[in-house]
């Protein structure tokens, strides 16, 4: 089953002078690494929740409410800072509207707020990084390798209606979800591996850190679920389903970002389908992806693949269209990607070279 459509937990409607309540402008469901790691903090075993109290005192000075400018509008967002010269890990949907022409300024857990500068933005991850130049700067610690397990406490900090420097707590709900999200564009992306938590996340926390009881970052929080009014239309703030991009996608992006101010991302060159699970069983297989179309001498084309065959496997993982999803954010372009398909009931095997989507 699909997963519900989300929205944007981040950035707002026109904003009255600072600081008065943002208005909210958010109808239906919608962080790479950095130094100063904090530690120090403990996780409280009697009540199986985080020490927020501490976690909060130390992970604060690295949070930052963001605010835009630009000739479609303005808003409010939240971003971490993630290296002590000042790069912040946002959304792309936070800075959206001061994208090609427009300001962006930055609030610092201090009260002091500062011009910054876009380095790059991905819309396809919903992922930005903005510099500011402001002295050595308090860190938080992107964490890619750090295990998560359902129903651990988690804490939730940002800006949510533009209330800086806000701490929630939750737990992880549940991990690896793909959820389809509007791009701000128009359109839609896939926040593929997304965390899910309970932790209160309301509009203005996009952008905002996901963090353990040890301070460790391990996503952005990026979209929230709303509740359907009579007409159908999403609206309102947290009902205890939110959404972060995972720090292992976060990493890679924001590496790509710093380093080239713009991501790559892979492509197979072929157009597939799930097939049923009654069809894939028929294969001795779990899953499998259908082949409808080859991209003449795209990556699946040289690898020999043709349409109608029916992918079962995708580096040793049941072929879906979530561990293809998974594979095209994750992996880099010129990555091999072994595969196993059949055709006419035979398997074979088979290495896709992965190039950039054009």
């Amino acid at each position: 089953m699909p997963e519900p459509p989300a929205a944007t937990a981040g950035a707002l409607g026109p904003r009255p002078a600072w600081p008065a309540l943002i208005g909210i402008a958010v109808a239906i469901a919608l962080v790479a690494g950095g130094l100063g790691a904090l530690a120090g903090l403990r996780l409280a075993p009697a009540s199986g929740s985080c020490d927020t109290q501490a976690l909060a005192a130390r992970a604060l000075p690295a949070v930052v409410t963001v605010f835009v400018d630009g000739p479609s509008g303005g808003g409010s967002g939240s971003g971490s800072i993630i290296t002590p010269d000042g790069l912040i890990v946002t959304n792309d949907h936070v800075i959206a509207d001061a994208v090609p022409s427009g300001s962006i300024q930055v609030l610092l857990n201090n009260g002091e707020q500062v011009p910054a500068t876009l380095v790059g933005t991905d819309e396809m991850t919903d992922l930005a990084v903005l510099k500011i130049d402001h002295g050595t700067l308090p860190t938080l610690t992107i964490a890619p390798e750090e295990p998560l397990q359902v129903g651990q406490p988690i804490v939730a900090l940002g800006a949510p209606l533009g209330l800086s420097g806000t701490v929630t707590a939750g737990i992880v709900s549940a991990l690896n979800r793909s959820i389809p999200v509007p791009k701000a564009s128009g359109g839609t992306t896939v926040l593929t591996g997304a965390v899910q938590t309970d932790a209160a996340i309301n509009p203005g926390n996009s952008g905002g850190p996901l963090v353990t009881c040890t301070g460790l970052q391990i996503g952005v929080n990026t979209a929230i679920s709303t509740v359907p009014n009579a007409d159908g239309v999403g609206g309102g703030g947290s009902v205890g389903i939110g959404w972060a991009v995972p720090a292992s996608t976060t990493r890679h992006i924001v590496d790509q970002l710093v380093a080239n101010g713009r991501a790559t991302h892979p492509w197979i060159g072929a157009d597939t389908a799930e097939v049923s699970p009654q069809a894939a069983a028929a294969f001795g297989t779990s899953a499998g992806l259908f082949v409808q179309a080859v991209t003449a001498d795209g990556p699946a084309a040289q690898a020999g693949l043709v349409a109608g065959d029916i992918i079962t496997t995708i580096r040793g993982e049941a072929a879906t269209s979530v561990s293809l999803a998974w594979v095209l954010v994750t992996a880099d372009v010129g990555a091999e990607v072994p595969v196993s398909y059949v055709r006419d009931g035979n398997r074979q095997d088979a290495t896709i070279t992965l190039a950039e989507q054009p």
